[in-house]
């Protein structure tokens, strides 16, 4: 569903992407492989504890688009934590093409079918609002009442912060950016401020539609959210 809105999904990265091209190369890291080398051999922390269910809901950059299903971002973050030791499974609740008001929809539905009530709901909305020219007010309203259900049914949120380009104008600019940052102390949910802050500059690391993340990209929002969301669980128990 939502297929003709696939490869149009326009998140603030994409947006925000010319702008970066602009960006001095200085401020690329160079990554020695004998790094990744050294940690893969390091020795594998054994999985312990009670399982910690993780609802990762959200968009294209959820449903891995372009990918494999086990290189999206809930699965590649659920890899990362097991290899923490930490008892994660993550059901990935991704749909390209859904806006704040078709994750609305189809939010109660999504959790009534949980075995159980997740112990972190990550939520990942708002790109497509942005796509479509939509007010931040009407983008808001939805967030908000989503976040009301979850905190209805006591359910803890990790809320995934986009960012709008100046190119929308600074009035704009400012009430979408600032909408998630109220949001998330309204409701008392954790905040990453702008999920794709780590790669946005970096265009090797996103797809030939320069929109989607590469599995490479994937693998470095993994490991520069990874602390946020393991602070996000409630101590298990």
């Amino acid at each position: 569903m939502h297929k003709r809105y696939g490869t149009n999904i326009c998140l603030a990265a994409a947006l925000a992407m010319a702008l970066a091209a602009c960006g001095s190369e200085a401020d690329e890291v160079a990554r020695a492989p004998e790094a990744a080398r050294d940690e893969a051999a390091l020795p594998a922390i054994p999985v312990m504890g009670p399982e910690r269910r993780i609802l990762a809901f959200g968009d294209s950059l959820f449903a891995g688009y372009g990918l494999e299903p086990a290189q999206s971002y809930p699965a590649r973050l659920e890899a990362a934590l097991r290899a923490k030791g930490i008892n994660a499974r993550i059901g990935n609740a991704g749909v390209s093409g859904d806006t704040t008001a078709a994750g609305l929809q189809r939010l109660a539905f999504t959790l009534d079918a949980q075995e159980k009530s997740p112990d972190l709901f990550i939520l990942e909305l708002g790109g497509n609002d942005l796509l479509r020219g939509l007010s931040p007010e009407e983008t808001r309203a939805n967030l908000a009442q989503m976040l009301s259900v979850l905190q209805e049914r006591g359910v803890p949120v990790l809320l995934m912060g986009m960012r709008a380009p100046p190119n929308y104008g600074p009035e704009y600019q400012a009430r979408f950016d600032a909408m998630y940052r109220d949001l998330a102390k309204e409701y008392g949910a954790a905040l990453i401020p702008f999920w794709l802050e780590d790669i946005y500059r970096e265009p090797e690391l996103f797809q030939a539609d320069r929109i989607h993340p590469t599995a490479e990209g994937i693998e470095r929002l993994v490991g520069s959210t990874i602390d946020e969301v393991e602070g996000a669980l409630p101590p298990a128990g």
